[in-house]
């Protein structure tokens, strides 16, 4: 069974940093692409960042662009996501997720199999 388990949020005052990790189980993880999604109260899960395994790249939304920075370490089968400059806006559960297919997007409905989620929260 596919198991995806976030860590690493909290509260951090505006401008700080956080990094996010997501641990894989159950998976062939070099196979197919991981991403991060955020959702805030009320609005709809949005895309972050995602990575290809297979050195196919990474691609980011534009609002996250040069603060945050997607990375993988394959040997522990972990996903990362380091969040600098955070803003109040960026405060959301974030969640971590693997494609569906081998192709990098940025589409919520493309990653099959999703985290729980863990809390960031930015104050001003």
């Amino acid at each position: 069974q596919v198991q995806l388990v976030e860590s690493g949020g909290g509260l951090v005052q505006a401008g700080g940093s956080l990094r996010l990790s997501c641990a894989a189980s159950g998976v062939t993880f070099r196979d197919y692409p991981m991403g991060w999604f955020r959702q805030a109260p009320g609005k709809e899960r949005e895309f972050v960042a995602a990575t290809s395994r297979s050195g196919g790249g990474t691609i980011y939304a534009a609002s996250v662009v040069a603060r945050f920075t997607i990375s993988m370490d394959n040997a522990k089968s972990t996903v990362y996501l380091q969040m600098n400059s955070l803003k109040p806006e960026d405060t959301a559960v974030y969640y971590c997720a693997i494609s569906r297919r081998p192709g990098i997007s940025r589409e919520v409905g493309e990653f099959a199999v999703w985290g729980q989620g863990t809390q960031v929260t930015v104050s001003s």
